[in-house]
């Protein structure tokens, strides 16, 4: 007697892989991702083959976000010291043996050209939600000590490249996990008042801080060119300012309902520079205007919002604290990117999540996306 199984059909197998994600967060990804597209094929249709190849890295994100989301938050957790490792050593290696360009050393060539420092985006919370997790329920003084210890080793070796843009980021997702872990507003206000005064004096001295000659000593003189053309970008502009000042030409031309689809003309006539990547969101405003960059602003604060829900119903410490920093990896990039277009911080070459064109950032992307869906099956097939 032969007995014969019936192959259950494709949905039936895939099903089990799909139980428990977050639809809501889910919906946000694509309605971000749509938009992007849109951007893209406006913005980058005459530049190649960028727009394929903005759909082929958003393909190869959502791999690697449908492979990280089945690995379970316990598992992750086992990853944090292997990842922080690696990384800080590439970061050493690309000190020694980089390869730079424009001035800049942030890359390194092992068969295949990489940017370490894109690593240590999710290789930092990682390690300091593993860290505070290993100690939860007694967590001194001292562990917050070795917490900055864990932040500053890589925060300073990519500053060192300089990339003012990555270590920005870095330091703003470390520095989340360890406010989330219980540092004590006692010790946050002090900094952060410093910070202002630092801001309002810079301000306020502004015509000698950035007179010709000047030295700021603890800022290399780009650095130093890019703060000082935040504050008056019209100094110099078909020089520093050129960016600031085509950017809000764009922004402000868009009015309440934009030009339209492919009618922007700051965009079409290439006014506005690295018009598919850091300044993406120019190209977006003059197009949509006003009411497009509404809904864009509400996407992104929707994704955020869940990305939080997600993290608060963690089922553990560290599953609460990665998923903390991981909403704040989507904030610091929309507020960062949208900041510097619009004039308001420094130009800082943050791109703006789904929109902006680039494969390591677009995996970065994905592989947070994926931890936070890790989370929230955890806490699904929990309860269930």
């Amino acid at each position: 007697m032969v007995i014969v199984f019936d192959k259950p059909p494709l949905w039936q197998r895939i099903w089990p892989l799909l139980r428990g994600f977050d639809l809501l967060l889910l919906l946000a990804v694509l309605l971000l991702a749509g938009a992007g597209l849109l951007a893209m094929y406006s913005s980058g249709y005459n530049e190649g083959t960028r727009f394929i190849d903005h759909g082929r890295n958003m393909l190869i994100a959502a791999g690697i976000m449908f492979v990280t989301a089945q690995i379970p938050p316990r598992r992750l957790m086992s990853l944090a010291v292997p990842l922080y490792s690696l990384g800080v050593a590439l970061l050493v290696a690309v000190t020694l043996f980089g390869m730079t360009k424009k001035g800049a050393t942030r890359w390194l060539n092992v068969g295949i050209v990489i940017q370490p420092s894109e690593l240590l985006k999710i290789a930092v919370p990682l390690m300091l939600a593993w860290w505070f997790h290993r100690r939860e329920g007694q967590i001194r003084p001292v562990d917050f000590v070795a917490a900055f210890a864990i932040l500053a080793v890589p925060a300073g070796l990519i500053m060192k490249q300089p990339d003012l843009g990555t270590a920005l980021l870095v330091v703003t997702t470390g520095l989340a996990v360890i406010f989330f872990a219980g540092l004590s507003w006692k010790l946050v206000l002090p900094p952060v008042l410093l910070a202002g005064v630092g801001i309002a004096l810079i301000v306020i001295y502004e015509p000698q801080l950035c007179a010709d000659g000047v030295n700021w000593h603890v800022l290399r003189e780009f650095q130093r060119q890019r703060i000082c053309t935040l504050l008056d970008p019209a100094r110099d502009p078909l020089g520093n300012g050129f960016h600031i000042l085509q950017s809000v030409i764009a922004i402000g031309s868009g009015g309440w309902d934009g030009k339209g689809f492919m009618q922007g003309t700051q965009t079409h006539l290439e006014f506005i520079p690295e018009r598919t990547t850091d300044f993406i969101f120019a190209a977006f405003s003059e197009e949509f205007g006003l009411a497009g960059n509404l809904m864009l602003i509400a996407g992104f604060c929707f994704l955020i919002l869940r990305a939080l829900m997600i993290a608060a119903s963690g089922p553990t410490l560290f599953a609460r604290l990665l998923g903390a920093a991981l909403a704040t990896i989507f904030f610091a990039y929309a507020f960062v990117n949208m900041g510097m277009v619009s004039g308001i911080l420094p130009v800082v070459g943050v791109p703006l999540p789904f929109i902006s064109y680039g494969g390591t950032a677009m995996v970065t992307l994905g592989l947070a996306l994926g931890m936070l869906l890790s989370i929230s099956r955890a806490k699904r097939l929990m309860r269930s």
